[in-house]
């Protein structure tokens, strides 16, 4: 079970890093091994599929994916320098975010995608091409939105964000 100590807090909507194009990860270092060991603690406490390094403050191009809860391996996937190199087909399914907590709305993306990255495996990077369908896709997707500074409300209709956001702002300031 993780501790507290290793759960990091998240960046919320509003905060500027998660607006900031991230930095590619030039070596790997155990600061970096360390963070994304802290954000798989931190994305399975806030019940997440995936969280960004941008999430929590650090605007390099690395994220996680649980993919125990997608059913396609037992331990989460860290993601390094990834980019999309294939896109097919579309698909609309509702999508949430944990820097924009309590706020969903159906997003439009490809439904199956290839993607180059460097996997993190015992502490060594491994270069793969993965090929990502639905679910699994769609959370790469948004991941890799995050490090180039977009968040799923970007890809909504002016006047449906907008008026998401109101109701978000109704709601934040309403808890306090």
């Amino acid at each position: 079970m993780k501790e507290k100590k290793d759960v990091l807090p998240i960046r919320i909507l509003g905060d500027k890093v998660l607006r900031e194009k991230a930095q590619p990860i030039e070596d790997l270092t155990d600061e970096i091994i360390k963070l994304a060991k802290k954000m798989e603690a931190t994305m399975k406490m806030a019940n997440g599929i995936g969280l960004a390094a941008p999430q929590v403050g650090k605007s390099i191009r690395l994220f996680v994916v649980d993919t125990e809860y997608l059913e396609i391996s037992k331990r989460p996937m860290v993601f390094i320098n990834p980019v999309i190199v294939e896109k097919d087909g579309e698909s609309v399914f509702e999508e949430g975010c944990l820097s924009i907590p309590g706020l969903y709305a159906d997003v439009i993306r490809p439904k199956k995608i290839v993607v180059k990255t460097f996997i993190l495996r015992r502490k060594k990077l491994v270069e793969r091409e993965i090929e990502a369908d639905d679910l699994f896709a769609r959370v790469i997707q948004h991941e890799i939105d995050h490090l180039d500074g977009v968040l799923f409300i970007d890809h909504l209709p002016p006047e449906e964000r907008a008026e998401l956001l109101r109701e978000w702002t109704k709601k934040r300031h309403s808890m306090g």
